[in-house]
């Protein structure tokens, strides 16, 4: 399957910093989903990361791992595999951050006609210092399309 299908992408975000403050983000965003080579693609603009500029956003997922990729007001291409650290940087208009996430959970339930959901749980540092725990729930929910009826209602 590689047609595209239109999706309704929500997402919460939890961050817990070093003094134990916790700080949640939600957005939702409409946009497509496609599935080629073996793996899941869901694509959407991101308003939450700033007022001036979408940022055009790619979740690239299989049962194992998930990468997060951001152009636009942000750029970062971040993967996540359980049990793993990963390193990135993150481009933002007023310099670059070096990331590392060490990923200690994920969670894909996921199908192509009904949708589903990606749970995410990892440690993040910038620029080799200790961030925030954070983790993230995905829910993806497919758009019925609408069919065009013969002969008016």
């Amino acid at each position: 399957m590689s047609e595209m299908n239109r999706v309704m992408v929500r997402v919460r975000g939890t961050q817990k910093d070093a003094a134990g403050e916790q700080h949640v983000i939600e957005t939702a965003a409409e946009g497509t989903y496609t599935f080629r080579s073996g793996k899941h693609y869901i694509r959407y603009e991101d308003r939450s990361l700033s007022r001036e500029k979408s940022t055009s956003t790619v979740l690239k997922f299989t049962k194992d791992s998930l990468l997060l990729l951001r152009k636009g007001a942000v750029e970062s291409e971040q993967q996540f595999i359980a049990g793993q650290e990963t390193h990135s940087t993150y481009r933002t208009p007023y310099g670059n951050l070096d990331l590392s996430a060490v990923t200690d959970r994920l969670s894909v339930v996921f199908d192509a006609v009904q949708g589903g959901q990606i749970t995410l749980g990892y440690a993040l540092a910038v620029n080799g210092a200790f961030q925030s725990d954070n983790t993230l729930q995905i829910a993806i929910e497919k758009i019925a399309s609408k069919k065009q009826s013969i002969g008016g209602e």
